[in-house]
């Protein structure tokens, strides 16, 4: 995959053209009323930026995961209401995302004007990538934009399929979390460190794998954690780890020291005898973790180390949090490395890229998201990607294709 062959929106003549935008619109809603605009918001700049240059817009997305076709539960409808709202232009339901429903919707666009059309997965044909489906979403537009990060790990008819039917082009968002991500991990200022934090090591072994060959340090918190204290002989009580990944553990200790990349695991925790808001807890270093105790969080002691790494590096990257950050007191060693980090980035000491979900709520808890140089939503293609592996909705766009020239014909050809 040769990603500086990725052909951009800018510079693509899109007046009078119909523009199909694959967005990721699967955002929380309650009681028909999105309660979390977050995906939204990150892709109006790129719908804007077509429709003023006169694009007629037609926007696709996935919604939830309906079993048996068509199912009010899973509508775009009330998606589409708070996009208008955001864009403050009205915009468009179509109820189908293909035949005479979706059609009818786009014939009746004019230039500048924005459509949403139904959830894609009430066909089997889109998680199947049928290119029957996909011919049928591509008769509905001149070009394609994929701007779903977020949703390009899966080869579905709408980030793959429909590329071999139209012109294709990366959009502003898909462009952000690449750069940032490329960033971070191929072109990164040194010394890099990770952050690789979360519940289990199975989860994460080609992540660990892949960056013990990329990053100068390797910061490992959470659960995970244990299992790699486990495997050098440290008792962890009644912690969660996986002891039939021990082995493992010890392959990617000796795999990073072979590579270069020293591994930072806890040296001292925060440890409760229950997983309860405000259970009694005590500070005991990783040597001493009583028999019928669990850590829940790093001690001031590997946070003290810790923060000295990330002082020490210039690109940080970061997934997964350092203990059980959504019940107080336990919060407190992955808010404080992430202020450290936000604090850094603020300086301009630090190019600070995040993903994934726990990611992202702990950063939010921790107040501190806005400070980072980027913070990416997308939860698989984030994990993908930091395994090293082929994104087929970002591979596709890469592709060379034979399509018609769509660029501004001031632009040399």
């Amino acid at each position: 995959m040769n990603l500086d062959k990725l052909k951009t929106t800018d510079g693509i003549d899109v007046a009078g053209k119909r523009v199909i935008v694959r967005a990721d619109l699967n955002v929380p809603v309650k009681d028909g009323k999105v309660t979390d605009a977050t995906r939204i918001e990150r892709v109006i700049p790129g719908l804007k930026a077509l429709a003023d240059h006169g694009a007629k817009v037609i926007v696709i997305s996935h919604f939830g995961r309906p079993k048996n076709g068509p199912d009010p539960e899973f509508s775009l409808k009330p998606i589409a209401a708070a996009m208008q709202q955001l864009l403050r232009r009205p915009v468009a339901f179509g109820a189908d995302s293909i035949g005479e429903p979706a059609e009818a919707t786009v014939r009746a666009l004019k230039n500048g004007d924005v459509a949403v059309l139904e959830n894609l997965r009430f066909h089997k044909g889109e998680e199947k990538n049928d290119p029957r489906f996909a011919e049928e979403l591509a008769k509905l537009g001149d070009i394609y934009v994929g701007d779903a990060f977020s949703c390009a790990h899966r080869a579905h008819a709408s980030t793959e399929g429909v590329t071999h039917f139209l012109p294709s082009f990366a959009g502003p968002l898909m462009m952000e979390e690449i750069h940032a991500l490329r960033t971070a991990l191929e072109k990164p200022e040194r010394p890099t460190a990770a952050v690789v934090g979360g519940a289990k090591v199975s989860t994460k072994i080609p992540v660990l794998t892949n960056l013990v060959a990329k990053v100068d340090k390797l910061i490992i918190g959470g659960g995970m954690a244990n299992t790699f204290l486990q495997a050098n002989g440290v008792m962890v009580g009644k912690s969660l780890s996986e002891p039939e990944f021990d082995g493992t553990a010890r392959d990617i200790m000796t795999e990073a020291k072979q590579k270069g990349c020293e591994i930072i695991l806890p040296t001292d925790a925060v440890v409760a005898g229950e997983f309860n808001e405000g259970a009694a807890h005590e500070v005991v270093s990783v040597d001493n973790v009583p028999f019928d105790a669990m850590i829940l969080d790093v001690g001031p002691q590997s946070l003290a180390r810790m923060t000295a790494v990330l002082e020490s590096c210039k690109t940080l990257l970061w997934n997964g949090p350092l203990g059980a950050f959504e019940i107080s007191p336990f919060g407190e060693g992955t808010f404080a490395l992430a202020r450290a980090a936000a604090k850094a980035t603020k300086a301009d000491k630090l190019v600070s890229v995040a993903g994934g979900g726990d990611t992202v709520a702990a950063l939010n808890a921790a107040g501190v998201t806005d400070d980072f140089t980027y913070v990416s939503t997308a939860g698989g293609a984030f994990l993908e990607w930091l395994e090293g592996r082929e994104l087929p909705g970002v591979a596709a766009l890469a592709q060379e294709k034979v399509h018609e020239d769509v660029r501004r014909p001031t632009e040399s050809r």
